[in-house]
């Protein structure tokens, strides 16, 4: 297994808890982030969503001020969907457990702390977060998130707006699919005439005609970009 970095962030309102808490995930974690309460971990959530730079574990209470944990999760699945989670709280609330059951929730550890049991939980969550980012980077990538609202399937050469297919011509899609192979490459309109046409010589009014209607297409959340004169380019693209 490669040499990955773990990184969480502890959500706890009572300062001897999060002091005690931290010290321990210090033992098994790269980097531990912590929050006083749901707001402030939100905050710091979109800060790093922002930035690309995502959590592998969330710990979190669930009685906190200003935002609670479960509404704090609520938030945090809407930016992270495959978000995990560990929870700690003074009490075993059957209401919570069931809305908990469809999430990725790893363990949920009741106040006072079994040291022993929250380490071997701890750890069997890092070896599953590890696992999650060997297996990430080794298979092959299928979806391209080409920004908010677009996603490229690499296998199959669609588009989709928020999982809904963009339906395209073949000229359009050709279009597309030289712009994906080479993301970050500024495309000449001669390069695209003869790679899609193998001709060089013809019409600039064939290609620009179906690249307005291309862009037309993606209008809403335009991810192609016109440099005047130059060619177009898809700058870059979102994580998985």
């Amino acid at each position: 297994m490669q040499n990955f970095k773990t990184k969480v962030l502890l959500v706890e309102d009572e300062e001897l808890a999060r002091k005690t808490l931290t010290f321990y995930l210090n033992t098994i974690f790269d980097e531990v982030i912590t929050a006083c309460d749901g707001a402030e971990a939100l905050e710091i959530i979109k800060d790093s969503f922002s930035k690309k730079e995502n959590f592998d574990l969330i710990i979190s209470d669930l009685n906190m001020p200003n935002l609670n944990g479960m509404q704090m999760i609520d938030e945090i699945l809407k930016l992270l969907p495959n978000q995990r989670f560990i929870i700690v709280s003074a009490h075993k609330n059957e209401e919570d457990l069931l809305k908990l059951i469809n999430l990725r929730v790893s363990g949920y550890f009741v106040k006072p702390l079994n040291i022993d049991n929250m380490m071997e939980m701890l750890q069997k969550a890092k070896e599953e977060v590890l696992l999650d980012k060997e297996i990430k980077i080794n298979e092959p990538q299928k979806f391209l998130k080409l920004n908010n609202s677009y996603t490229y399937d690499l296998q199959t050469n669609k588009l989709y707006n928020n999982k809904i297919i963009v339906k395209l011509s073949k000229k359009e899609s050709e279009v597309l699919e030289v712009l994906i192979t080479n993301i970050g490459e500024l495309i000449s309109l001669d390069r695209f005439k003869q790679e899609i046409w193998n001709n060089i010589d013809i019409n600039d009014s064939s290609f620009r005609t179906v690249m307005k209607r291309l862009k037309d297409k993606i209008k809403d959340d335009d991810f192609i970009i016109s440099q005047k004169g130059y060619g177009y380019i898809i700058e870059k693209v979102l994580d998985k």
